[in-house]
Order: C-alpha cells, then sequence, then structure tokens
C-alpha cells in the first residue's frame, strides 16, 4: 500500500460516526420538530373545529412548509414562504372556477405559479412553495371554491404564532458558527506559523488556502446571526439573548476584517518563504496573535475570557514595529510585521475594545 492510501475505516468506527452525527441532526433539530408539530396540529385543529372544515388538509401543508428544518427560521422568511404559497392556492383557485380540472388545467396552474411567483419574489423557493400548493388544489379539488384559501392563511399564521410563542434557542446555532469560524481560523494561522519557522513556501501556500477559505464560514455564522436577532425582536422569550446576539455581530465584524486581513498576511508569508529562510520572529508574533484569538473564541462562551483576549492581544501589538523588530534581524520583512498590525487591531475590536483604542496600542512609525 501506497504511503498516499489510508486503511479503511472499520465498519463499527463508521457506525458509531453514523449513529453519533444522526443524534446531533437529531438533537439540533429538536426544536423545530416541535414547532412543526405544534403548528401543524394548531392549523388543523382550528380549521377543523372552529371553521367547520372536514380535512384542512392545507392548513397543515402550509404550516410544515413554511417552518421546515433549515437553520435560518426568521419570521420574514417565514412569511416570505407563506405568502408564497398563498399566492399558489389563489391563482389555482381562480383557475379551477373558470377552467375546471384537467391535466391541461394542471400545466397552465403550474406555469401561471411559477411565473408569477418568479416575478414577486428573488427566491426559487417562494416560486416552488407556491407551485407544490397550487398543484395539490388541482388534483384534490374542492366542492366549494377558495376555502383551501382559509386553510392557508389559517396555517400561515400558526407558523408566524410558533415561530414568536416557541422560538428556536438562536445564541445555541450563532454559538456554534462562531467556535467552527474561529477553530478554522486558528488553523490557517498555525499553518502559517509553522511555514514561518521552517521557511516551507508549499505550507505557507496551504495557510493561505485555509484562509481563503475562511469567507463561507463568515457568512454562515452571519446568517445565523441575522435569524437569531430577527427571532428575538419579536419573541416575548427571547429578550435576555438579545444582548448576546448584538455582542457576537460585533465579534463577527470584526473577525470578518480578521479574516480578510489574514489573506494579506497569507499572500506576504507565501513570497517571504520563497527563499526557504525560517523567520521565527515573524512565527513567534503570529503565533501569540493566534493565542489571542483563541481566547476570542473562549468569550463566545463565557464573556469574562474578552478582557484576558485584549490584554494579550495588546501585548503583541505593543512590539509591533517593523524598523525595531528589523533591527540587526535581516530575515524579518518589515512589510510583513506591518501585515500583522491591522490584524492586531481586528482582534481587539473583537474583544470589545474601543477601536481608537485599539489603534493607539500600536507604535507609532
Amino acid at each position: 500500500m501506497s504511503d498516499l492510501q489510508t486503511a479503511p475505516v472499520p465498519a463499527g468506527g463508521r457506525a458509531r460516526a453514523d449513529l453519533r452525527a444522526g443524534l446531533d441532526r437529531l438533537r439540533e433539530s429538536s426544536t423545530p420538530i416541535l414547532q412543526i408539530v405544534l403548528a401543524a396540529t394548531a392549523a388543523y385543529a382550528f380549521a377543523h373545529f372552529v371553521l367547520g372544515r372536514a380535512a384542512p388538509l392545507l392548513a397543515a401543508t402550509v404550516t410544515i412548509s413554511s417552518l421546515g428544518l433549515v437553520r435560518d427560521a426568521r419570521p420574514r422568511r417565514v412569511l416570505e414562504t407563506v405568502v408564497g404559497m398563498v399566492v399558489g392556492i389563489l391563482i389555482a383557485e381562480l383557475i379551477l372556477l373558470v377552467a375546471g380540472v384537467g391535466w391541461w388545467q394542471l400545466a397552465i396552474t403550474l406555469a401561471a405559479s411559477l411565473a408569477v411567483a418568479r416575478f414577486l419574489s428573488p427566491q426559487p423557493g417562494f416560486a416552488i412553495a407556491a407551485a407544490i400548493q397550487s398543484a395539490i388544489v388541482m388534483v384534490i379539488p374542492a366542492s366549494v371554491p377558495f376555502l383551501r384559501l382559509v386553510d392557508g392563511v389559517v396555517g400561515g399564521i400558526a407558523a408566524l404564532l410558533v415561530t414568536a410563542l416557541v422560538p428556536r434557542n438562536p445564541v445555541r446555532a450563532v454559538t456554534r458558527d462562531g467556535h467552527a469560524l474561529l477553530a478554522a481560523f486558528d488553523g490557517a494561522v498555525l499553518t502559517l506559523v509553522q511555514a514561518l519557522r521552517r521557511g516551507d513556501r508549499m505550507r505557507a501556500e496551504r495557510g493561505l488556502q485555509k484562509a481563503r477559505a475562511l469567507q463561507p464560514l463568515v457568512d454562515r455564522w452571519q446568517a445565523s446571526l441575522e435569524s437569531g436577532r430577527a427571532i428575538a425582536r419579536i419573541s416575548p422569550f427571547l429578550r435576555r439573548q438579545r444582548f448576546e446576539l448584538e455582542r457576537q455581530d460585533r465579534v463577527r465584524v470584526h473577525i470578518d476584517l480578521a479574516v480578510r486581513n489574514l489573506r494579506v498576511i497569507g499572500r506576504r508569508v507565501v513570497y517571504v518563504c520563497d527563499d526557504s529562510r525560517p523567520r521565527p520572529v515573524a512565527a513567534d508574533l503570529l503565533g501569540e496573535l493566534a493565542a489571542g484569538a483563541r481566547l476570542i473564541g473562549d468569550s463566545l462562551d463565557d464573556i469574562s475570557f474578552e478582557p484576558a483576549a485584549r490584554e494579550a492581544v495588546r501585548a503583541v501589538a505593543a512590539r509591533l514595529d517593523p524598523a525595531t523588530l528589523a533591527a540587526g534581524r535581516q530575515s524579518l520583512d518589515q512589510n510583513l510585521v506591518g501585515a500583522l498590525r491591522p490584524l492586531a487591531v481586528d482582534l481587539m475590536t473583537a474583544a470589545g475594545m474601543p477601536s481608537a483604542d485599539a489603534r493607539a496600542a500600536l507604535p507609532r512609525v
């Protein structure tokens, strides 16, 4: 077997990994499942017992489709999905009233629902939701027109109420996404540190690739925060979490800037490693900044780590004077040290330091 080949994973280990992954998915989806069950049941019961509908199918399907198991459960997204489905139901009811039931009526209904929905919204899911509900109306016709439109509205209202009254825990998902980003950030930095210690251009290129791969994680964290803050604004049960969501959003903004600066640093590290000479001073500085970033990651769970993170990065920032560090060291690249300065500012502000204080912590150049 060649060095590039890996041993097969034992069947028992793979089964345990699949079991853990399944349990993780179930745990993450427990609140969405509860939301769907409560909302769909309530919508069906209201339409059946209060409105007298014998089989209010759309009251349940609209609720299930609008909530779903997706991570983004912000009220606006739920409302957009509800509107899309109600539009599909309305179009189908109109065509059913004018043209009746049949295969070509179904084709016209689907085409009209998709076309109108695409005109109204840029979201593909909006159009698909409209088409599905319109197809249900055409395939399962009712004796009284437009009653299913009422069912759809009932289902949509139930979905919105459950979003506010039985909210998903946004802080847990937001914190998990923040940790994922900062762990990947740490991995990219440490690869660049190793490249500087060894003068290894290939390792430097690998570190740069890791830094470039961080943006999707930044975007994922931002999406979680936007969803969580939107839910917290309407839910009376999440008011205490608003501060934490705002704090993590502040961290996210500055870590996003740090990620962008890390890509600049990565490109410079690739350049300076071209001569294969170790650069231990720059490696130590970047490694100490990484230690500060790890403390920022710890602060996502416990805000009391923020002062330690600020001081750890401030101690490095105070030494980032390119001219002073380069004195007597021919291997030190002043441009690389200069690139570390904005990274230090980003990390200090991510840890809660005012921007002016963070800039003042750097030596004048």
